[in-house]
């Protein structure tokens, strides 16, 4: 037996979220019978409809994104900009896992694994995002360390993270820092460059977890394989 909102995320359908509020609103059947209560549980036995239509189960995808500059990292766009979405060929329902800025590149993973997204994205799990990060001026030592120890933003203290300078460019006066961090709040990464006075140019996420887009271009994606999955699977179950 498992909570209806995680067969409805796992199945590709949505979110589980979206899955989350469509049972609160009434739009989720159950054998039948309108269920409205977040705490059901449901058999694989058990006939699960949604706004009248039965709940198809998708053959899941995973996808890695290189995600260039300028593409939001949604499923849709009010304003009608480019998303994520836009650069990928498939038929299937894919959520992108966490998000990435407007002007922030590199890696995000896409699916209709509700299961797998879940997981990743929770803080519990602790799974390392690597950002290549380039700001204004030279970065001392003492500003590395205070950024390795976590530092306020949003009222809140950031958990320990591993820094290092990896350039400093004299002619430009800038400085490229490797930060790999576990968490992932809002403009985490440009929030604690600003808390200890530095401006954020760019901004690139180069790892999740194991996978890298060394061998992407900007706006190219490929599926992971069984065996990336499954180590996926591994880490966040560990």
């Amino acid at each position: 037996m498992e909570r209806l909102q995680k067969v409805i995320a796992n199945s590709g359908y949505c979110s589980r979220r979206k899955a989350e509020e469509l049972i609160s609103s009434g739009k989720v059947k159950v054998n039948g019978i309108i269920i409205d209560c977040l705490g059901t549980c449901v058999d694989k036995n058990d006939t699960i409809t949604i706004l009248g239509k039965p709940l198809e189960v998708e053959k899941k995808e995973y996808i890695l994104l290189n995600k260039p500059r300028g593409v939001i990292t949604t499923t849709s766009d009010e304003k009608n900009r480019q998303t994520v979405l836009d650069l990928i060929e498939t038929d299937k329902r894919l959520y992108p896992v966490g998000r990435l800025d407007y002007d922030t590149t590199g890696a995000l993973l896409l699916t209709n694994d509700g299961e797998l997204a879940n997981l990743l994205m929770h803080p519990k799990n602790k799974i390392e995002k690597l950002y290549i990060v380039k700001v204004e001026g030279f970065v001392s030592k003492d500003i590395l360390t205070k950024l390795s120890n976590g530092v306020y933003i949003d009222n809140f203290k950031t958990a320990k993270a591993k820094v290092r300078l990896k350039k400093f460019d004299k002619k430009s006066n800038t400085s490229l820092i490797e930060i790999i961090i576990h968490e992932g709040k809002n403009h985490q990464v440009k929030k604690m460059f600003e808390a200890v006075g530095y401006r954020v140019l760019k901004l690139k996420r180069e790892k999740i977890a194991f996978l890298d887009v060394q061998n992407l271009k900007s706006g190219e994606y490929r599926y992971l394989s069984l065996k990336e999955v499954k180590k996926l699977y591994a880490e966040v179950k560990s």
